[in-house]
Order: structure tokens, then sequence, then C-alpha cells
């Protein structure tokens, strides 16, 4: 193991965001060595601490999930003495965050033009459902709203099933991490300049950007894409397909895997079907090879046709339940899941990050914060409050 991988300690970020586009953002950034103040309303919080069940010691297993890494703060945004401490706050951070409707910030003051006065190398990170011009800069945007505006769910589902939503908030997940990685750039960025940015990010745009080839296909071909349950637009077979006792999921992505995929089915007759010579032909046909390896698959059990495709080296995987997943060997092996002590839920599991540098995992550093946990140490330590004033405004 090597010295912990912490880029971005001694960067100081100020968040407002709520839920999990902004909070899973500043999470990401507080895993890489930032020391993120999480701004929260007195009494409420963050909405997702309510989110529940289940609860632990008080917080809900939603609000653990994307907020390790962090200090809590309780401020009345809407008093004098709230919007002072804010501005003093930002000028003693690196980075703001915040995902309030667009031009909240601004009614309070509080706004990009009026912090970065105060402090010119602030970067001012704002994230929205639908962006902060336009007609529906006033919308309230959340992933479901934007997955049907955007189109995601009109891809998503069986082909004759309702469309249906992804079994997590994806676009606020991909959002944040644009908006991390668009503030990191932005920190390289003012190595150069000494000035700070604006960046904006809206849900929709990122939904948009995320349809990838599907998007593509419509603003290339013109072609107004379907749903296609487990299957792949345009590689057959790349799908799931049901053995005896579950579900097995397999990608012949090119002709060599074909071969293969027919001998692991041990039906050559297929190699040598005209109609399933190419790739594309097998698009074209797919229904009748579908009709064909179906009821192949059902002979044998999941784990039986996983050996046997792996044996030939073709991708290929279970679908596991959630209680799968967290013993499956290689996922125990990668140890992602970690412990961390919590001051009122005691020892809790988190899967942690991802980031992996020279062998090293990124610690939990902090547990999630209890709401307005921190209040007085910021206070102190970083505004220089003395033990009266913090009294004072109690």
């Amino acid at each position: 193991m090597t010295e912990t991988f912490q880029p971005l300690q001694g960067i100081r970020v100020l968040d407002f965001s709520r839920i999990l586009a902004g909070p899973y953002c500043t999470m990401v950034l507080g895993d890489m060595g930032a020391e993120v103040i999480k701004v929260e309303r007195p009494g409420i919080g963050d909405e997702t601490r309510a989110w529940g069940p289940p609860f632990v010691g008080g917080e809900s297993a939603y609000f653990l999930c994307v907020n390790r890494n962090k200090k809590s703060i309780t401020l009345d945004l809407s008093t004098r003495d709230g919007q002072t401490i804010v501005r003093e706050l930002a000028a003693q951070c690196d980075v703001l965050v915040e995902n309030f409707r667009p031009g909240t910030m601004e009614k309070l003051g509080l706004g990009c033009d009026a912090l970065r006065g105060i402090n010119p190398r602030l970067i001012y990170c704002a994230i929205s459902g639908f962006g902060r011009s336009g007609p529906d800069k006033d919308r309230a945007g959340v992933d479901v709203i934007v997955e049907g505006v955007g189109g995601l769910m009109s891809i998503t589902g069986e082909p004759d099933g309702p469309p249906v939503k992804v079994g997590v908030a994806i676009i606020d997940v991909a959002t944040a991490l644009h908006a991390h990685g668009a503030i990191i750039a932005a920190l390289f960025e003012r190595e150069r300049t000494g000035q700070g940015r604006r960046l904006d990010f809206s849900l929709l745009e990122v939904q948009i950007a995320t349809l990838i080839n599907i998007g593509s296909d419509y603003l290339i071909g013109g072609v107004v894409p379907k749903r296609w349950g487990s299957a792949h637009t345009s590689i057959v077979p790349y799908q799931a397909f049901e053995a005896s006792d579950g579900y097995v999921v397999v990608g012949a992505i090119n002709e060599s895997l074909w071969a293969r995929f027919c001998e692991a089915m041990e039906q050559p007759q297929l190699l040598e079907d005209p109609r399933f010579a190419t790739n594309r032909l097998r698009g074209e046909h797919r229904a009748e090879l579908l009709g064909l390896v179906q009821p192949i698959f059902q002979k044998l059990s999941r784990d039986e046709w996983l050996d046997r495709f792996r044996g030939q080296g073709i991708p290929c995987g279970p679908i596991n339940t959630l209680d799968e997943v967290y013993r499956d060997p290689q996922v125990e092996h990668l140890g992602i899941v970690q412990e961390v002590d919590h001051p009122s839920a005691g020892r809790i599991k988190l899967a942690g990050s991802p980031i992996r540098a020279d062998d090293s995992q990124l610690p939990v550093r902090l547990p999630p914060p209890r709401l307005g946990e921190h209040t007085e140490d910021v206070l102190r330590d970083v505004l220089g409050y003395d033990d009266e004033r913090i009294r004072r405004l109690s």
C-alpha cells in the first residue's frame, strides 16, 4: 500500500446541495481529500435525511450513501446573520456547489457574481434540472422527470411493455460525475489564471449527452429508437437469457465470439444458417434466432451456462440480486464495501469510492455527518469566531 491518494487536500468546498446530484459530486471531491462543508437548513437539513426506511441511528440509508467525508453546518439563509456567514465562508473557500432553482441564490444576495466579487478565485458550480435560462428554467427537475423528458425512459423497458425508469437515479449520478470533473479542471485552470469560473450543469443536458449511440442513431440516421429490454439495438446475441434457475447475460460482440457462442451451445448448425451469417443478418432475423436459442438455455442452470461461456472466453455474467452482489467473490476481493463508525448509528457499511491510485483505496475519512454537527467547529476554526459570538448566533 502507498500513501493515500488525496490530491484535493487543502481545497475547501462550500456545499449547498441536497438530495443526490450535488451531494454525490461533493462526496467525490471529499473522497479525494477536499474539506467539504455541507450547509443545511436548521431543524430539517437535506431532504434525504427523511427518505426512508431504512433508518439507522436516526439517519436514512439514502442520506448515508452520498454524504461521507463531509462536515455539516446549519444556517438560515433568509437571515442577515446566515447570509453574512455565507459571504465570510465563500471568501475562505475554493469551490461552491448549489442545486437550488435558478435565481434562488441571487435573490438571497449570494449568487455567483456577488460571491466572486468577494473571492475572484471561487469556482461556483450550479446544478439544475433544466438549465439557468430558457422556457423551462423554473421547472423542478428530478431524475425521473428528466429521464422522461430527455428520452431515456422511451428506450428503457421491454419491447411490448411500458417505458420504465432506470433502477437508480442514473442521471443525477452522471451529472455529479460531469460536475466533479469540471470542478477539478477549473481548479487546474485557476493555477494558470488565478481566476475562478462559473460552471452550470443541467440534468437535461447530461441526459441528452448520455444517449450516446442511441441519440446519434437519430441525429444521423433519423431512427426513432424503440425499447429492446436487455437486448442491444445492433448486436445479436447481446442480452439476457433465461436458464433453468435464473438469468444469464451474454454478449457475442464479433464474429469470432458468435462462432464460440454456437460451440458453447452445441449448436453448430447455427453457424451454417445463412440467416445468421453476419451480425447484420442476425439483427434482421433477431426473432428467429432468439426463438431457436432461448429454449436451449432453459435446459441448463445459470452456473452451467456461465462455465461454458467463460470456457470459450465469451463475455457473460449472471443477473445478480443485491444479496448475491455483495457476497460475490470478486466484489469481496475488491473491498469496495467499507465500514465506518458513525456517532449515532454505530458501525455501518458503505460502498466506498471506486477510485484506486497506486493500489491505494480512498478512505472514508469522516462518516456522514449529523445535522449541524460541525457548525461550531467551522465558525471557530474557519472564520475565527469566539465562543461569545457563536453563543449569540445560537
